[in-house]
């Protein structure tokens, strides 16, 4: 029996880096799937990319020894669906904010009986092998964002939902929900407490926790405070950023007068 690749690396408790992409490209995908992340998730929500692209772009990370994901737009499940038959091996899916929504996702990801998928996985059958429908409960993560007041009070029951293999925190709308700018690699107590909540909520039920970071070493202090996955930035920010450090320093120019904030998209 196959199982995603991560489960194997969290059982002997390693804390995996993902990364994030945001543009439309298979040749953006492949580069950024070779340089040592543990996964790579296709960003189908706040990302510029569509179906078609997304289906190019997990072609070229399964060139690679990283791990294919999906955040899907929404909860909904035509397009967690078709994600899954292009060969996403985990769903990261934004709002869930009840123990119900969560369900729901759950069912979208899982063949029947435990759920309501549809039977046509016409890539993931060519990329995971002809016994993937048999292996796909181990194979698929079902993971839920918490980002939102309501997902945060309801976060423990929703962290008890059968079938749900994890919790990730989008921290820009789960600051703009707790009435703050939104922001990621926060220091503010009361973000940090629900950081700590959710984590705690997780680990009760034997969930993957995961966050999103702007830097790498934001993200390391969440491994060694216990979370599973950390998503580093994206394809877009660390593009943006090397850039212009080799332009500041073309120029002669000191680059900490040049850099911008602790912010890399809306996750």
């Amino acid at each position: 029996m196959q199982e995603n690749p991560l489960k194997a690396l969290w059982r002997e408790g390693q804390t995996t880096v993902n990364a994030w992409l945001t543009i439309p490209s298979g040749h953006t995908a492949e580069v950024m799937a070779r340089q040592g992340w543990d996964s790579v998730t296709v960003d189908t929500q706040h990302g510029l990319i569509h179906y078609e692209s997304a289906l190019e772009c997990l072609r070229a990370i399964s060139t690679t020894s990283a791990v294919p994901m999906a955040r899907v737009p929404w909860n909904e499940p035509g397009i967690i669906m078709k994600l899954l038959d292009a060969g996403a091996l985990g769903v990261i899916c934004p709002m869930i904010n009840t123990p119900e929504e969560a369900a729901e996702l759950v069912a979208s990801c899982r063949y029947a009986p435990e759920g309501n998928r549809s039977f046509g996985p016409t890539r993931a059958l060519m990329s995971v092998g002809p016994n993937y429908v048999e292996d796909s409960k181990d194979l698929v993560l079902v993971i839920g964002m918490i980002e939102t007041q309501q997902a945060l009070e309801n976060v423990e029951a929703i962290a008890a939902t059968p079938g749900l293999d994890g919790l990730y925190i989008g921290p820009g709308d789960l600051s703009l929900s707790l009435g703050m700018t939104p922001h990621q690699d926060s220091r503010e107590p009361i973000m940090i407490e629900a950081q700590e909540r959710i984590l705690a909520a997780a680990k009760a039920n034997g969930l993957m926790a995961g966050i999103h970071n702007a830097s790498g070493a934001y993200g390391y202090e969440m491994g060694e405070k216990g979370f599973d996955l950390v998503t580093i930035g994206n394809d877009t920010r660390l593009l943006a950023v090397a850039a212009k450090a080799a332009v500041t320093s073309a120029r002669g120019e000191d680059m900490s007068s040049t850099s911008g904030s602790g912010s890399s998209g809306g996750y």
